[in-house]
């Protein structure tokens, strides 16, 4: 199992310009506002709450802007979304997740259709490439925190966590998606910097392109569903050597 494109994905949000940072800033709000009207404001009892928190910390969101989003989220004003899941094909049978979070469920969906149609792939039927990838609990330690790397796999497994593996740059430690919050503050608690902690849906295997015109397709595909507000994950199985 490898989840070796989480870590880039990562650095990309974080290292994003200010205008782009806004847009993430906006998903994950939305992402907190359905977790807010699902499980309460309080996120010692409202463990989906908690997880977009962290989330939200890793990815440089100001704390006054998630107690501000929280709040709003709360009031009787607040925006009533919903979240989507749209699966389909990207160029030469690219298997894709989408996930929304959105007031307008035609307006996304016509969205995400579009770009699938227009960038050489087709948006399917429910079920019909989650099988493909299963979910896991992802938490990021960068190497270059210091950390001791057969200390750090040994006190990830006492933890909890299911698998370790060291790669370039971090150390990625795996878990049952319930487990992630656990295994994290336990390691946090043992002194560790945690650079990110998200669920991910991890592919049971990586397609390669080799046709340029499929590439470029793919990354059009994937610039232009991260650029809409709505779209708040996007999953795929390419093995891309970006």
């Amino acid at each position: 199992m490898s989840g070796h494109s989480k870590w880039s994905n990562i650095k990309h949000k974080k290292e994003k310009s200010d205008a782009a940072k806004a847009k993430v800033f906006t998903k994950i709000g939305k992402e907190i506002a359905v977790a807010v009207k699902a499980g309460g404001p309080d996120p010692v009892s409202n463990s989906k709450l908690k997880e977009l928190i962290a989330k939200a910390k890793s990815l440089n969101v100001p704390n006054d802007n998630i107690d501000r989003i929280i709040k709003k989220s709360s009031g009787a004003d607040a925006v009533d979304y919903e979240e989507i899941t749209y699966e389909g094909y990207g160029p030469n049978g690219i298997a894709v997740i989408v996930e929304a979070t959105t007031d307008n469920r035609n307006r996304t969906g016509g969205n995400v259709r579009h770009f699938f149609d227009k960038y050489g792939g087709n948006l399917g039927q429910s079920g019909c490439v989650s099988f493909m990838f299963e979910d896991k609990g992802v938490i990021i330690v960068e190497k270059e925190s210091g950390a001791d790397e057969d200390k750090l796999m040994e006190d990830a497994l006492e933890a909890g966590a299911e698998d370790f593996i060291a790669d370039e740059e971090v150390f990625e430690i795996y878990t049952v998606p319930a487990d992630l919050m656990a295994v994290k503050e336990d390691l946090e608690a043992k002194g560790y910097v945690i650079a990110s902690a998200e669920k991910d849906k991890i592919p049971s295997n990586y397609v390669t392109l080799t046709d340029e015109e499929d590439i470029k397709k793919m990354n059009l595909l994937l610039e232009h569903l991260e650029e809409d507000d709505d779209i708040s994950e996007i999953y795929h199985n390419w093995e891309s050597n970006e």
